[in-house]
């Protein structure tokens, strides 16, 4: 088994890599840190492939995904996991550029890393394309609005990208987690339901891939939650997310 892992330095990427390299799967790697791409590379006994990169950089992914065709021809999984989070609020003006790299990383980031492989592995008849995008997506969030407007397309991008290549052998699978215990989710401050390690996170999600689902909340119990949300009045959330407390900001990437 052949997987090509964005964002795989830390958090979730980094125990999605440690579980399919545990499986015997052969990696390539994709990371914008360096040291820890190097480091997580090196602790493991297969021979995989890193790639220091951006993966707002369409041309250093393109290299990246036909270095590793190259090795071995199409992968079997191609995981878009790369992405970034942090509080923003239109009524300050310098959280436009925020927004901006949100987008950008989790949306371009996320199309930059699946569209080399589409045509290759639609003429192999097989393999999964997946992208993490998160519960987020269902609602806008107060605080969140560049995370939640950003997951909520890679949605609909993947979506689009799936009755696309329906009937061709190629899978697409859209994982909408909940909260898991990454450096990402460290700095909320608030209570975070039904969080997952992000080892127990990725077993789940592998297995989500691997029968080939359309779209998967981890865990399910989110699920719940997530449909809630969207059927829920949007007076009633309104007067109830009004109040809720915000993620910080940060002014910058």
């Amino acid at each position: 088994m052949r997987v090509f892992i964005t964002g795989a330095s830390s958090g979730l990427g980094r125990a999605l890599a440690l579980e399919y390299s545990r499986l015997g799967a052969t990696l390539g790697l994709v990371a914008r840190r360096t040291i820890g791409l190097s480091t997580l590379s090196a602790s493991q006994s297969q021979h995989h492939r890193a790639y220091s990169l951006d993966v707002r950089d369409a041309n250093a992914v393109r290299d990246a995904a036909a270095d590793f065709i190259s090795t071995g021809g199409a992968p079997d999984i191609v995981i878009a996991n790369a992405g970034i989070s942090t509080g923003t609020t239109l009524s300050h003006a310098e959280d436009l550029h925020v927004l901006q790299d949100v987008i950008d990383v989790n949306v371009i980031g996320l199309a930059n890393t699946l569209q080399p492989f589409v045509d290759v592995m639609r003429a192999a008849g097989a393999g999964s394309l997946v992208g993490i995008a998160s519960v987020a997506a269902y609602r806008g969030l107060p605080g969140a609005g560049a995370y939640s407007a950003s997951k909520a397309a890679a949605v609909a991008l993947l979506e689009s990208l799936r009755v696309e290549l329906q009937g061709s052998g190629v899978s697409v699978t859209t994982i909408c987690p909940g909260y898991i215990e990454t450096p990402m989710t460290a700095a909320n401050p608030y209570r975070m339901p039904f969080i997952l390690r992000a080892d127990d996170a990725a077993r789940r999600i592998i297995r989500a891939i691997g029968k080939q689902k359309r779209h998967a909340v981890i865990p399910w119990q989110m699920a719940l939650v997530a449909k809630a949300l969207r059927v829920l009045p949007d007076p009633l959330y309104d007067a109830i997310f009004s109040r809720a407390p915000r993620k910080p900001r940060s002014g910058s990437r």
